[in-house]
């Protein structure tokens, strides 16, 4: 699990360097693609079955393959496939990540100290701060989309770890409300795209009365 989460915190950090949507959008399915490494090891080490492998695959199929190319087919349509933040802005988001991740094993050794899963844990309170900036310092409505599905790992991995596997059931209406989400999103971000030739939330501004 060490390395997993090594590798769960430097992909993460890229995606605050990333001002492409393209890159960032890659990057998305990747950090998805070591949750569903997670899910499979969770899964497998509690005795397999149904509920071992269900997730993991369910999580290749719907946050790996279908919610990147959902992404990457608007982003296609674009114009202009880079995020419009400036060399500072990405600085501050990266400090801002930082900190996160400091903060996330604070808050782990304060309420849990000597926690088996510490490491995970604190990554996974790093991925729902790091997706809640994302969320709230770009302006792109694909880049806060990305920061919505980062968040959303990071809620999903936290549940898996504290609860050793969630319950097939939740897992299962888990995935139904973020495809629906994704799907939503995609349909207005490609509307706000036709409407204003830009998918920069920005724009919406100009709808205040």
């Amino acid at each position: 699990m060490e390395y997993l989460v090594v590798s769960l915190i430097f992909i993460v950090f890229l995606q605050t360097r990333f001002m492409e949507l393209r890159r960032a959008t890659l990057c998305l399915s990747v950090q998805s693609a070591l949750i569903a490494a997670a899910c499979l090891a969770v899964g497998l080490s509690h005795g397999g079955g149904l509920h071992g492998w269900l997730p993991g695959l369910l999580t290749i199929a719907v946050k790996v393959v279908f919610i990147p190319y959902a992404i990457l087919k608007v982003v296609h349509q674009l114009r202009d496939e880079r995020e419009i933040v400036s060399d500072i802005n990405v600085n501050y988001s990266t400090a801002v990540a930082a900190c996160s991740l400091a903060l996330g094993y604070m808050v782990i050794d304060g309420l849990l100290p000597m926690a088996a899963g510490r490491d995970i844990m604190a990554a996974s309170m790093f991925m729902i701060m790091t997706g809640l900036t994302l969320i709230v310092m770009r302006s792109r409505a694909i880049m806060q989309m990305i920061g919505l599905i980062t968040m959303e790992n990071g809620i999903y991995l936290l549940g898996l770890i504290m609860t050793e596997g969630l319950p097939l059931i939740i897992e299962l209406g888990i995935f139904l409300d973020v495809l629906i989400a994704v799907v939503i999103l995609v349909i207005l971000t490609s509307r706000l795209r036709l409407s204003f030739k830009t998918t920069d939330t920005n724009v919406l501004d100009k709808l205040k009365g």
